[in-house]
């Protein structure tokens, strides 16, 4: 390696993508196109920067397999930044087994971290902590430390665990300034701020406000039985009943939640459930029958008791009632999740990541593109749709789990 090779990727390790440039921006040599398409990915022409390390990754050829593994792993990074996620898998997949093979073990511990993001972002958060666990960090570099310590915040916060996010984010602070690379510092501030922001709306008998994760997590912990409209499950002390793939009972139970004490009306429970506004005697020989199955599946937390009007929701031994929704809670909730983290994704990405059909998301596009909340760029395959960041916006309990959305 050249002198100037080795001082633009001293450079590009220190975080300082034009002092990596002024050394390599003129060469054409497989090396230096890395190392150009490196630190234009740093300068967020990622477009470019995927060109570049894909020219490198020829360039290299067979012969030279661990550089050639290295630009298919920044690739895949950059993949993931622009939200390919089937690409991202299989670059990453080669990039892993030819690191691994020749040794060079750092990279592909980076490697297995950016598929554990990937995971995390698709919602599988089983899978992410499971290959989480099976990494040491102890020994890594700080860059690396600071990624695992990352990774954890943003598991515990889909797990809704607020101080083991913010002990990791103090960790990858530590980390990410002794490394001294200050975008890994930012992207540890977004995730800081996103857990000072409303992660919910929490509904009780005197009323609606938004709440930290913090609150949720208390509320999660204490006696209450909580109806979760995040994700779509009933909580009570240590029983969780999800119910994301019964939309009607979920329908039904969260009516209930929202009226306790009070019962709710038949005709108020039909709207919910089967969305009919003039029910006949089919329509509440239809609800008696939901209602049974309700009771049925949420045996152990509570009962609900049939009235003159409606039903009743009565949980165990007299325990409060709480409800919880999105902080934008509307049909295309999941999207705009999604779409809220600022990156532009296509429609097979969100289907993917949702863990749903690509004409169903295309649907939800087309819906909030109608309504002005969302735009969209390109054409064909290469179409991405994106909104700008919300403030104050937390996506954290909007994102699908791996059986989350319907």
């Amino acid at each position: 390696m050249d002198s100037m090779i080795t001082a633009a990727a001293l450079s590009l390790a220190r975080g300082d993508p034009l002092g990596a440039l002024d050394r390599v921006a003129l060469r054409d040599d497989a090396p230096a196109l890395a190392l150009r398409g490196i630190a234009m990915a740093q300068l967020g022409d990622l477009a470019r920067a995927r060109q570049l390390v894909r020219r490198a990754a020829r360039a290299f050829g067979a012969k030279e397999a661990v550089a050639r593994a290295r630009c298919l792993l920044a690739e895949a990074e950059i993949a993931l930044a622009v939200r390919d996620l089937d690409p991202c898998a299989v670059l990453l997949a080669d990039a892993h087994r030819t690191l691994d093979e020749h040794g060079d073990h750092a990279n592909a511990a980076h490697a297995r971290y950016l598929d554990i993001r990937r995971l995390l972002l698709m919602g599988r958060l089983d899978d992410a902590e499971q290959r989480l666990a099976a990494l040491d960090p102890a020994g890594m570099p700080r860059a690396l430390r600071a990624a695992h310590e990352l990774t954890a915040a943003g598991i515990a916060m889909r797990r809704m665990r607020s101080q083991a996010a913010r002990a990791a984010l103090a960790r990858a602070g530590a980390h990410a300034r002794a490394a001294g690379i200050a975008a890994l510092g930012a992207e540890i501030g977004w995730a800081e701020r996103l857990l000072d922001a409303p992660a919910a709306r929490l509904i009780t008998p005197i009323g609606a406000r938004d709440v930290l994760l913090d609150e949720v997590e208390r509320l999660m912990s204490s006696t209450a039985l909580v109806v979760n409209g995040c994700l779509h499950a009933v909580h009570h002390l240590a029983l969780e009943i999800p119910l994301a793939r019964r939309p009607v009972l979920f329908a039904l139970v969260r009516t209930l939640a929202e009226a306790w004490p009070q019962d709710a009306p038949r005709e108020t429970l039909i709207l919910a459930a089967f969305r009919i506004r003039h029910p006949d005697e089919t329509d509440r020989a239809r609800l008696r029958v939901e209602m049974g199955r309700l009771r049925t599946v949420l045996r152990g937390a509570a009962s609900v008791r049939a009235t003159p009007r409606g039903f009743q929701l009565v949980p165990r031994d007299g325990h409060e009632v709480a409800v919880l929704a999105r902080p934008v809670d509307d049909d295309h909730a999941p999207v705009l999740a999604l779409l809220a983290d600022g990156e532009a994704w296509s429609s097979s990405a969100l289907a993917l990541a949702l863990g749903t059909s690509q004409r169903t998301i295309q649907r939800s596009l087309e819906a909030l593109a109608a309504a002005g909340k969302i735009q969209a760029f390109g054409q064909g395959r290469a179409r991405r749709w994106s909104m700008l960041p919300l403030p104050g916006f937390a996506t954290n309990l909007l994102l699908p789990t791996a059986l989350g959305v319907q």
